[in-house]
C-alpha cells in the first residue's frame, strides 16, 4: 500500500511541474463563430503557444528549481511545452480553415 501511494505521489510531483495549458485542438462551437470570434480565437491560440514557449525558458522559477533539485521536473516542463505548443499551433491552423471556409477576410 506505502509503494502506491509513494508512486502516486512521484507522478503528481511530476506532472505539477509542467505549467503550460494544453488547449483542445477543435472545440465544440467552433462551427458557429463568427470572423471576428475565429480572429480573436486564433489570436488566444497563438498567445498560449507564445506563452508555452516562456514556460521553456531557464529562467522560470520552476525550470530553476527543477534543474537544481528535481531534473526529471525539468524534462515533465520540456514535454508538456512541446505538447501545448503543437496543440495550439493545431488550434490555430483548424481556426484559419474555418475562417477560410466561411470567406472571411
Amino acid at each position: 500500500m506505502n509503494k502506491h501511494i509513494s508512486v502516486f505521489a512521484l507522478l503528481i510531483f511530476l506532472t505539477s511541474c509542467a505549467t503550460p495549458t494544453v488547449v483542445n485542438v477543435v472545440g465544440p462551437t467552433d462551427g458557429q463563430l463568427t470572423c471576428n470570434q475565429l480572429d480573436i480565437e486564433i489570436a488566444k491560440a497563438n498567445r498560449y503557444a507564445e506563452d508555452a514557449k516562456k514556460e521553456k525558458s531557464m529562467g522560470t522559477g520552476t525550470n530553476v528549481s527543477a534543474l537544481l533539485f528535481w531534473l526529471p521536473g525539468l524534462w515533465a516542463t520540456h514535454k508538456n511545452v512541446e505538447e501545448a505548443v503543437d496543440a495550439a499551433n493545431r488550434r490555430a491552423e483548424h481556426l484559419a480553415g474555418l475562417k477560410a471556409k466561411k470567406n472571411c477576410p
